[in-house]
Formats: structure tokens, sequence, C-alpha cells
């Protein structure tokens, strides 16, 4: 029987940094025969609003190896990650929603973004209605299958995913590999709620994704949209991304420990 404890796990292994309000470890998650291990799987914001001694920290303390973004190449380009003071972790873009090409693409973005945080837009059918695109479109499903791809790789070290705030695409990211290693679905499920107690309001909005914090009900469109599509979200995994029983046998031995 599976401990849905969390043991020596406190403020949902919220990693008190400076620049960054929302970044996690998911060590000490219950998972299967096990618990998750520290310092290994981290989930994050973009890692531009860091600063020196928050890099120092995800270096030194938990030996960051490989970053994970999730982003826009746009998103990417005008807020690039401090990988200079990373200097032993390697950067994989894995884009899991592209803006669209035409037209300004930035001012359309920040006026979405503006309409959502003064109410004009519901910010609920919005992302009820991307879920489902980040799990079921052709870069989503290239960009998680890609993600456990590096992760079985990863021989030392932590893995770092982040989009823009880490809610939404590394959200959904953090609940496919917390399944994947045999994490309780009601602790996914507090996990993934988890960001409406971190994340910290902002004068502005960087981006469209930066807005608002999560609701269940993305979460349910996308697992909705999953089930149809493949059954269930065991099928998802094994189908469509490639986490079949070998590699999540193989992810628990690097990544839980009894």
């Amino acid at each position: 029987m599976t401990d849905t404890r969390e043991p020596n796990r406190t403020n949902h292994g919220k990693i008190a940094l400076k620049g960054l309000h929302n970044t996690r470890d998911l060590g000490g998650l219950p998972a299967v025969a096990g618990h998750v291990q520290p310092r290994r799987l981290l989930r994050s914001g973009m890692l531009a609003p860091a600063t020196a001694e928050d890099i120092a920290t995800l270096r030194d303390t938990y030996d960051v190896r490989l970053v994970i973004d999730l982003r826009t190449p746009e998103e990417a380009t005008r807020w690039p990650d401090p990988m200079e003071l990373l200097p032993e972790a390697r950067l994989v873009s894995s884009p899991v929603f592209r803006a669209p090409s035409d037209g300004d693409t930035k001012e359309a973005i920040r006026a979405l973004g503006e309409k959502l945080a003064s109410g004009e837009l519901n910010i609920t059918d919005l992302f009820a209605g991307l879920y489902p695109r980040f799990a079921l479109g052709e870069e989503g499903v290239a960009a998680y299958r890609g993600l456990f791809q590096e992760l079985l790789a990863l021989e030392e070290g932590a893995a770092l995913w982040h989009c823009s705030a880490g809610k939404d695409r590394c959200g959904l990211a953090s609940v496919l590999v917390e399944t994947a290693l045999g994490v309780p679905w009601d602790l996914v499920e507090k996990d993934y709620l988890a960001t409406n107690e971190l994340i910290e309001a902002k004068g502005s909005a960087q981006s469209m994704f930066d807005v608002g914090g999560v609701d269940v009900r993305y979460l349910r469109a996308a697992l909705d949209a999953i089930d149809k599509a493949y059954g269930s979200l065991d099928s998802y995994l094994t189908s469509a991304l490639g986490v079949d029983d070998a590699a999540r046998d193989e992810l628990r031995h690097k990544f839980v420990a009894a």
C-alpha cells in the first residue's frame, strides 16, 4: 500500500529563492515503493528573474545539470535563461506551444494578457481550451516526450523544467512526471494546485501565461481530452509519450528511493 504522507517536505517543496517564487523540489513526494529523491527533479518558472545567489543555489546546492525550457522561442529569446551561470548544465528547448507566426505576435500576446488581467477575457475558458492543446498538439506531445527522454538520459545531478510562471506548461509536465513515478493522484493534484499559494502578483503580465493561477478545471480539461483520444492517462503516457512499463521502471530506479 502506497504511503501518502509527505515526510520532510514542507511548503510543497518550495526552494527559498529571492527572485524565483515558484521553484520547487519534487523530492519527498510518495511514489511507488518509496519517495521521490530530493534534489533530483525540480519545477520552476523562467530563470531570467533569478538573482546571482539564486542561480548559485541551483548550481551548488541542487547541482542542476539539465534545464528544459517549455516556453515559446519568442519567450525564450526575450527572457533568456542565464545559462552562463550554470556552466555544467545543458539547456534543452522544448516548446509546448508556439505563438501564431502571422501579424504582430508580441503585441497580440501583450494585448491578450491585458484583457485577462482586466477581466475582459474569461481566463477559465481560455486556459481550459489551451490545456488539451498542450497535451495533444503535435508540439506538446513532442515536448513532453522529449522531457521524458531527457530525464531517462540524465546520469547525475538535477533536472529542472520550466515555462514562464511555472504553472501551466510546467504544471502539466509535473503532473505527467509524478504520474509516471507512481505518486498518488491526490498528491499529484495537490502539487499542481500548490502554485496558487506560491506565485506572487505582478504589476503587469509579461505574457498571457503569467496571468492568474491554476484551476483544477484546466487540468481536468486536459485529462478529459486525453481520455477521449487515448482512453486513459496511462495509455497516453505509453502511446503518445513512449513512457511504457520499462521506461517507468527506469525512471523510478533513477528518481525514487525506498
